[in-house]
């Protein structure tokens, strides 16, 4: 039997499937995902700056490291001989300051043991993320081994997340003491990325960076000055962490 030309290559009807409920899932779950994903880019997307915004973000970054040279430099004003005045005045000055920021015998053997650990480890290399002597130590690392083992409440383990800390005091440049910790944003990202103790007399120790060792550097040179972003206290009378 001859069937029509039309019916020659036909092919049977395909049958039509039904979706499954956890097919059905999938395919809930995956369109979900797509909108959380254009959300988040829609999010991300920042509009540029303006040219008259951005002389203003660099103006107001001009102004700040001036403040913060004039009053780190404060601390090399004041020294017997130099701009500060007569040898009398500037030892009946440090006399004062000393009786003012006069602590706790409780506290005082802690910042002891504190800078005894923190000096222990000069000399010793640079190694990011470390933070104990056998292996070497990073900025924030060193911070950590020199100050947890006196404190009840760990610090956080990097630079930025000792200075966002709540529960470290905020300290002026002018009224730094023995035992600060002294912060710098050096890679212009938001935030600070190093971190060093200050000592006393315009120095504190670091870990600088890969290639160095831990060393004692001059909080009053140019290029800690232009830097510097600010000081945190983490022993106190008032509370230790």
């Amino acid at each position: 039997m001859l069937l029509p030309s039309g019916y020659a290559g036909a092919q049977p009807a395909p049958v039509e499937r039904e979706i499954t409920q956890q097919e059905r899932a999938l395919q809930l779950r995956q369109q979900n995902r797509e909108r959380l994903m254009a959300k988040v880019k829609k999010r991300a997307a920042v509009v540029p700056l303006t040219p008259q915004q951005k002389q203003r973000e660099a103006e107001q970054k001009r102004a700040e490291r001036a403040r913060n040279r004039e009053m780190l430099a404060m601390h090399s004003r004041w020294q017997p001989g130099t701009l500060g005045g007569s040898d009398a005045l500037w030892r009946r000055s440090q006399s004062a300051k000393a009786k003012k920021e006069r602590v706790s015998p409780q506290l005082a053997s802690r910042l002891r043991t504190v800078m005894e650990r923190l000096k222990a480890q000069l000399g010793k290399p640079y190694v990011w993320g470390g933070h104990h002597p056998l292996e070497g130590f990073d900025c924030s690392g060193l911070v950590f081994y020199a100050f947890n083992h006196v404190l009840e409440r760990k610090l956080p383990r990097t630079a930025n997340g000792m200075y966002q800390d709540p529960h470290l005091k905020p300290v002026r440049a002018d009224r730094l003491r023995r035992g600060d910790l002294v912060f710098f944003n050096i890679n212009q990202r938001p935030g600070a990325d190093h971190v060093g103790v200050y000592l006393g007399n315009g120095e504190f120790i670091e870990a600088p960076r890969r290639g160095l060792t831990i060393r004692i550097s001059q909080l009053t040179d140019n290029f800690w000055q232009s830097h510097y972003l600010g000081a945190r206290r983490i022993l106190t009378d008032e509370a230790t962490l």
